[in-house]
């Protein structure tokens, strides 16, 4: 007996022990998870707080991280190829540390178009507006929604961001028509990239001279490549477009072929004069009016001519110099009875030179990236552009483009330095600033030979940048003999209308009759009605194109007329079927749309 209570008693002791162990277990085991869940919730707290540094955009980041691990990462894009690709992204992520972008798949993850391993033939999209460059593609990695288990926690980045690539943010040339203007469209193509979207820059360069200029784009500060890796290994971008519009682009820089205008140029001066508006908005500019002139150097005026024309002219510091300036400027004074405002980029803050330049009659520049700044010029005034001895002006026309498009309403001439005697070069420079030293004696020789550059591919050519570093002597007489040309087209731009750029519209109830005269001559009688935009608009000159083709040849008959209606009868033959097309045409280039194909049996 006294043995079997003892066994109770140790019994019930084991007994009480497991449960006290188990009570014990299970309270570190909930303290542990407690402990877990309260790191866990520190952790997205952290990251939230993160993501709020990026932005005052609030988040809430467990939902951000739940629609990311359930969804994924989704993308739809416009455009066919690669060089006219925009791609809208979900949750599109980047590893600072893997320096790639990654596209997480779930079973909800979308991706249009699903190129399968096309898209690395070359790449999904350009991240420039410059086409096709082998160094501004995209593209992503691919990963399980599983692995982000594995993973840094992300950042969110809540604001709408556009993510590209700057060109080259030390020119300014490449800053506006590659940088400024393509992002400033893409961001009027999307209502998400409104003022308050963000912009992401991964191309790697700093922040370069004139960031503030790409701050204009938003109110949000801009980010580099290299500030993303200040907030954490992997960010996410709740909602980002990839990719710039090239639509605003006029000019290709040689990468293939020789630089010039693109084949197919899709902007006109209009667009650009809108967007020139907003810069200056947005940099608190007014136009320059009569006497006001404190925002350059005003170097002469003629005091006893109440004139509020003023010719602009770029000073250059170091490279391609007017060594003769001060004389350009008196003769200037002397000769058109204008005053001169000489501006620098070295010594003068970019708005202050805008001012002057949105107010001037006449600018004036050696060949250089500064002469961009001509799409702030008022209508109507003249862009006189310097060249160098031995460099043609019309192997290097991006800006004789610019002015020439339509709608900006800008007159172009070039001077070019003729005379050898009037240049000095310098080849014992570096040759990134046109030094020769380094090429072996007989490319020196040839170089010093040649009195005209020869076309040729960028960017490191020798030869022109030994040329185009050149100082020149501006030969005066020839130099104020183009700038009286200039005035007097400046004065007929003023006197003339603005020529109008609306199309016509299709021109209405075309049709046409027919008639046999005997059994080798036929009549031919076409007629239609005037375009219905054609009763609002003023035009100077409407015509009309008429095509005639017999059915089954290839070749067809054109006609310009100035009436509706038209019989024809040299080349019509009997019982012959014949095609008609009918359009309109304003102002001998602006072409409206062909009618419907008339088919006419004689």
């Amino acid at each position: 007996m006294r043995a079997s209570a003892a066994a109770c008693r140790m019994n019930l002791g084991t007994l009480l022990n497991g449960l006290l162990v188990s009570v014990v277990a299970a309270l570190l085991w909930k303290c542990s998870k407690l402990s877990e869940q309260a790191f866990l919730l520190e952790e997205e707290l952290h990251m939230a707080q993160r993501s709020q540094e990026l932005s005052q955009a609030r988040i809430d980041y467990h939902v951000a991280l739940q629609a990311l691990q359930e969804q994924g990462t989704r993308m739809v894009c416009t455009g066919k190829m690669h060089t006219d690709r925009i791609c809208r992204f979900d949750y599109l992520c980047y590893s600072s540390e893997a320096e790639e972008f990654v596209f997480f798949q779930s079973n909800f993850s979308v991706m249009l178009p699903n190129l399968g391993s096309r898209r690395f033939q070359p790449a999904l999209l350009d991240l420039s507006s410059v086409e096709d460059h082998n160094t501004q593609y995209f593209n992503f990695l691919e990963l399980p929604v599983a692995a982000l288990k594995f993973m840094p926690k992300p950042v969110f980045v809540p604001d709408a961001t556009l993510i590209l690539n700057r060109f080259n943010p030390d020119n300014l040339m490449h800053i506006f028509h590659d940088d400024l203007l393509p992002a400033f469209y893409t961001m009027k193509q999307y209502s998400d990239l409104d003022g308050e979207a963000r912009l992401v820059f991964m191309e790697g360069w700093g922040e370069g001279p004139y960031f503030d200029l790409y701050r204009l784009l938003s109110s949000k500060q801009p980010l580099l490549k290299e500030h993303l890796k200040n907030f954490g290994k992997l960010m996410c971008f709740t909602k980002s477009y990839v990719g710039l519009s090239k639509m605003t682009t006029w000019y290709q820089y040689g990468f293939v072929q020789p630089q010039g205008p693109k084949a197919n140029v899709l902007v006109s001066g209009n667009e650009i004069r809108q967007f020139a508006s907003s810069v200056m908005k947005k940099m608190n500019i007014t136009i320059v009016k009569t006497g006001e002139s404190d925002r350059g150097t005003v170097e002469h005026e003629n005091k006893g001519e109440a004139n509020d024309q003023y010719v602009v002219i770029f000073s250059r510091s170091t490279t391609r110099l007017i060594l003769n300036e001060a004389e350009v400027v008196m003769a200037i004074v002397q000769e058109l009875q204008m005053r001169v405002v000489t501006v620098s980029l070295e010594e003068q803050s970019f708005p202050s030179i805008i001012q002057v330049i949105s107010g001037a009659s006449i600018l004036v520049s050696m060949h250089g990236a500064q002469l961009i700044t001509s799409l702030f010029l008022p209508r109507g005034a003249v862009v006189v552009e310097l060249f160098p001895f031995a460099v043609n002006p019309e192997h290097y026309t991006p800006y004789k483009t610019l002015a020439s498009l339509p709608g900006m309403d800008l007159h172009y001439m070039s001077w070019r330095n003729t005379k050898e005697e009037n240049t000095v070069t310098y080849p014992d420079r570096p040759w990134e600033q046109g030094g020769i030293i380094h090429l072996e004696k007989e490319d020196q020789k040839r170089i010093l030979k040649s009195k005209e550059v020869p076309r040729h591919l960028c960017c490191r050519n020798p030869e022109w940048l030994f040329r185009i570093y050149q100082d020149t002597l501006v030969d005066i007489p020839s130099f104020i003999e183009l700038l009286k040309e200039a005035m007097k087209t400046k004065l007929n731009l003023r006197k003339g209308k603005a020529t109008s750029t609306v199309h016509p519209g299709r021109v209405r109830e075309a049709q046409c009759q027919t008639s046999v005269q005997t059994t080798k001559e036929a009549k031919l009688s076409v007629s239609w009605q005037i375009p219905w935009n054609l009763k609002y608009l003023k035009v100077r000159e409407v015509k009309y194109e008429v095509w005639i083709q017999e059915q089954g040849e290839n070749t067809y008959m054109p006609y310009i007329l100035p009436q509706q209606n038209y019989t024809f009868s040299e080349n019509i033959k009997p019982f012959t079927t014949y095609l008609v097309w009918v359009r309109c045409i304003f102002n001998k280039n602006l072409l409206g749309p062909f009618a419907d194909v008339l088919t006419c049996r004689t």
